[in-house]
């Protein structure tokens, strides 16, 4: 074979095999995304998890250009130019020329931006959200082509200029505004600081993307570039056969049968990939599953055992409570008797006082009402965790069986044994609730 044919087939082969991974890639991500439900901030566990709502800071950052208050944003200023070029050259006749050109281009002459950890929220609560590390898709803010007339030319940009400048300049901002709707998909992980779920960068995670696209966009996104690149690498692949083809002078016949072999073959790797890549896509969705419904019984079990503790901790209050009413009552009935009985005064109350006393110092504030409302709290903030933890597990139990029903996933289900997960109903669950009683 001759050598810039071998280079042909190497470098054909290679664009063939990344079209062909691309493809994959964004087909395996607009699954992923589908087979994630969307959650509710009150209800985020560790794992993956998507989310819905608003971008939210009490510190938010101001943009530089725009000057809005945002939680992310990113500036550039760049300067156009444009300059003529002379260059000699060799005519065919081997005569020295000289030729002129115009270039033009622009530069970025300066840039920054700035990001913080804010909140999503969306009604249910908030989750903290650390974008570090993140894939960001923003809104544009600023995008402005002016001349030195404009205040905003020397007003957010340097005062000199670059060499051959035209003297204009693009300004661009892009940004995520507060109170901005957005997407987060991602790893959860506990906060460090407190008994929460927060969103970071994790070099497990599949993906983190914060973007204020809708989820519907971006899995339309991930479905085009599934198909564009696929597309792509089979067009390379016929495009090295045909040039092999005429370098070879195979006959039309020849071509045909051999473009038609190619494509087959093409399609039938494409075929192998995507079976293997679907496999393992089902087994990771029955382990999420999995793990949804042990959220279930984590979620239990925290109920399990933090609710009788708080409520024992709310009883002893109103027990001190009652006990420090019936002293106070003793005393004043005590004192009006006195009141009563003596004449001419100097009498001074004794007998309950000292313990009154001690009963005060030991407990200077009565707070069994606020023990109350902190424990209805805490019973309503507990079955709510549970309601969305169930949810959940049905949400990620609806996907996978929806998954393994439809064609073709329900042969590869069948071969590989994989089997639907029932959906979650209170009547079955064989667990005992929590009462909270304080009846003597």
């Amino acid at each position: 074979m001759q050598p810039h044919l071998f280079i042909i087939l190497l470098v054909g082969g290679a664009l063939v095999l990344l079209c062909m991974w691309a493809a994959l890639r964004a087909a395996r991500m607009r699954r992923y995304m589908l087979d994630t439900p969307t959650s509710k901030c009150e209800g985020v566990f560790v794992g993956d998890v998507e989310l819905q709502g608003t971008a939210e800071s009490d510190t938010p950052v101001h943009s530089y250009l725009a000057e809005i208050a945002c939680v992310h944003y990113t500036w550039e200023v760049s300067e156009h130019w444009e300059r003529t070029v002379v260059e000699t050259y060799r005519d065919e006749k081997g005569n020295t020329r000289t030729r002129t050109r115009t270039e033009s281009g622009s530069t970025t002459i300066a840039s920054g931006g700035e990001q913080l950890p804010f909140y999503l929220s969306d009604g249910t609560g908030h989750v903290l959200i650390r974008p570090d590390g993140a894939s960001v898709e923003t809104v544009t803010v600023v995008s402005e082509y002016c001349s030195p007339g404009d205040p905003l030319y020397y007003g957010k940009g340097p005062r000199g200029a670059i060499a051959d400048s035209t003297h204009r300049r693009t300004f661009r901002e892009e940004a995520i505004p507060l109170h901005h709707e957005i997407f987060v998909m991602g790893r959860a992980r506990e906060r460090q600081d407190m008994v929460a779920a927060e969103i970071a960068a994790d070099r497990d995670a599949r993906i983190f993307l914060i973007s204020v696209r809708k989820e519907a966009e971006i899995g339309r996104g991930y479905a085009w570039g599934a198909w564009l690149w696929g597309i792509f690498g089979a067009v390379i692949l016929l495009a090295a056969f045909l040039i092999l083809a005429n370098e070879n002078s195979l006959s039309n016949g020849a071509r045909l049968l051999g473009s038609i072999a190619t494509v087959v073959g093409y399609i039938a790797l494409y075929a192998f990939f995507w079976t293997w890549a679907l496999y393992n896509s089902l087994t990771t969705l029955r382990e999420r599953v999995r793990r949804a419904w042990s959220n279930i019984d984590v979620e239990l079990k925290r109920r399990c055992d933090l609710l009788p503790n708080l409520a024992a901790s709310v009883k002893g209050l109103r027990d001190h409570e009652a006990e420090t009413q019936k002293v106070i009552a003793l005393l004043r009935s005590q004192a009006a008797l006195a009141a009563t009985d003596v004449r001419g005064g100097g009498a001074r109350v004794v007998g309950l006082a000292p313990l009154f006393t001690a009963l005060a110092e030991r407990y200077p504030e009565l707070v069994a009402q606020q023990g109350f409302l902190k424990l209805q709290e805490e019973l309503v903030r507990t079955e709510n965790r549970i309601a969305l933890s169930r949810t959940y597990y049905n949400g990620i139990a609806t996907a996978f069986n929806a998954r393994i029903a439809g064609f073709p996933h329900m042969l590869l289900a069948m071969l590989a044994g994989l089997r639907a997960f029932p959906m979650f109903e209170a009547t079955r669950l064989e667990r005992q609730s929590e009462r909270v009683s304080f009846a003597e």
